[in-house]
């Protein structure tokens, strides 16, 4: 088994380039709002909708189905059938409850790229949801790669996902610094070369990075 880096251990030389994982870092995970409005939309019993909604997710964030196609797999998975209204609301809902930013974080960014320090972004996020934040967040702009699993055909914690970002990049593994808030997704990035940060805080990063605060 793969054996983690200290996560916290501050970086012996700056990394060719930050790579940023989007939701529980940048972004935020879902709302317990928005999470109830997804069930209440989907009916039915909320255990079994949850285990459908998780289980079918990662061939629509690798981009193998769209959210209509998705969401009937939901459907059949929980007993049931949503017509195209019920679709639709879903997937309207779905975008709202991952919509979510983290102000600090975005800073974050923004004060890496000022400061000349490449940063790329590897997220598994469905098309439909990829197009909603390009539409919404100026920020995105400053990523010389916004490797997005619905486009790039891998999802973490795929190493193929970690392959495609290295090979856009034009980098070493051991220069790039993988920073995302699970675990699995880190050892996976390690597997390839890549070191990984397990993020926690903004603060715990900034540590890493030698950032003041």
């Amino acid at each position: 088994m793969t054996r983690m880096n200290n996560p916290h251990r501050p970086l012996d030389a700056a990394p060719d380039v930050v790579l940023f994982d989007m939701f529980g870092v940048i972004a935020r995970h879902q709302s317990e709002e928005g999470k109830a409005r997804l069930a209440d939309l989907a009916g039915g019993p909320a255990p079994a909708f949850w285990d459908a909604y998780w289980g079918l997710r990662q061939p629509y964030d690798r981009g193998d189905v769209n959210g209509v196609a998705y969401w009937k797999r939901v459907a059949d998975a929980v007993g049931t059938a949503f017509d195209d209204a019920r679709v639709a609301r879903l997937v309207e809902a779905d975008l709202a409850s991952w919509s979510a930013v983290d102000d600090t974080m975005v800073a974050l960014v923004e004060e890496l790229a000022a400061a000349g320090q490449p940063v790329a972004l590897l997220s598994n996020i469905p098309e439909e949801l990829a197009a909603h934040y390009e539409e919404r967040h100026s920020w995105l702009k400053h990523f010389q790669v916004c490797a997005f699993s619905c486009r790039i055909g891998h999802a973490k914690p795929e190493p193929g996902a970690y392959r495609w970002c290295l090979d856009a990049l034009g980098a070493e593994p051991g220069r790039v610094l993988f920073v995302d808030d699970r675990e699995e997704n880190i050892r996976a990035a390690e597997a390839v070369g890549v070191r990984g940060h397990l993020f926690t805080t903004p603060a715990r990063l900034r540590g890493v990075l030698h950032l003041s605060a």
